[in-house]
């Protein structure tokens, strides 16, 4: 193996951390912000890019590329300068489950949403995906670039509610809402398909295109995007507070002190 090999325990259900164990000199790279808590003999440094990159240049260009996509312009190494086995702990910054990926077992690629990417061991990259059309990039929900992960070790990427994983054959298609893919394997081809019709462009709900997801390879889909329920809570913080079977309605919202 190319990146340095961890073991790994995942803990909650809904609010999911994962547990890194490092061996001596084993490292893992995070994003910053993801850190929840680490044993003694464990050093943490910050860096450009995710470190495996030589010489200012390259690695001002990697903070670029990462910048593109959304996220942070550093990342942080922990590495385990003890010489016995240490642990790290990383937290998932909203509800929802953290996917364990062996990249040396998928192809050594994986595409993912621009905000997805948690932890990995030292000596993943993480890069971007362009995507190839115009119109994949103009009207898809996850944007013109998406998140790479490449290597030969385990990565970790966090999503929204529960997750369901789909293993597409050849020339399968699902048709799956923007917003609700976590990830998909580097031989499934990704599209945005028009949903048609008046009547379900406009009253629909459910915006205007899906994506396409073409076999053979395998997907993950969540079931609850950040963005869905952001826009759902403010929804209810702005707007008017739907009344169920209340027959008081807005009179009631003041006597029970919710209309304050």
């Amino acid at each position: 193996m190319n990146n340095h090999e961890i073991d790994y325990k995942l803990e909650g259900e809904e609010m999911q951390c994962v547990e890194i164990e490092l061996d001596p000199q084993e490292a893992v790279i995070a994003e910053p912000g993801s850190f929840m808590m680490m044993t003694d003999g464990i050093s943490m440094q910050t860096l450009f890019g995710d470190g495996n990159e030589s010489g200012f240049m390259s690695k001002l260009f990697s903070a670029g590329k990462r910048l593109l996509t959304g996220e942070n312009l550093f990342m942080t190494v922990y590495t385990n300068n003890s010489n016995q086995k240490r642990q790290v702990s990383f937290a998932a910054p909203y509800a929802g489950k953290i996917i364990p990926m062996d990249l040396s077992g998928l192809g050594g690629k994986i595409i993912c949403q621009k905000d997805s990417f948690l932890c990995a061991a030292k000596g993943v990259s993480v890069g971007i995906e362009f995507s190839k059309k115009l119109g994949t990039g103009l009207f898809g929900g996850e944007g013109f670039i998406m998140q790479k992960l490449e290597g030969d070790g385990m990565a970790f990427v966090h999503s929204g509610g529960h997750v369901v994983e789909k293993n597409l054959h050849a020339g399968e298609i699902l048709k799956v809402d923007t917003g609700c893919i976590v990830a998909f394997t580097s031989n499934v081809h990704y599209d945005i398909q028009f949903i048609g019709g008046v009547k379900n462009t406009l009253f629909g709900g459910e915006g205007m295109f899906y994506a396409t997801l073409q076999g053979p390879g395998i997907v993950w889909i969540q079931t609850l995007p950040i963005s869905r329920l952001a826009g759902r809570i403010l929804a209810y913080g702005t707007g008017r507070r739907k009344e169920e079977g209340s027959i008081l309605g807005g009179l009631g919202n003041i006597l029970d002190g919710d209309g304050l």
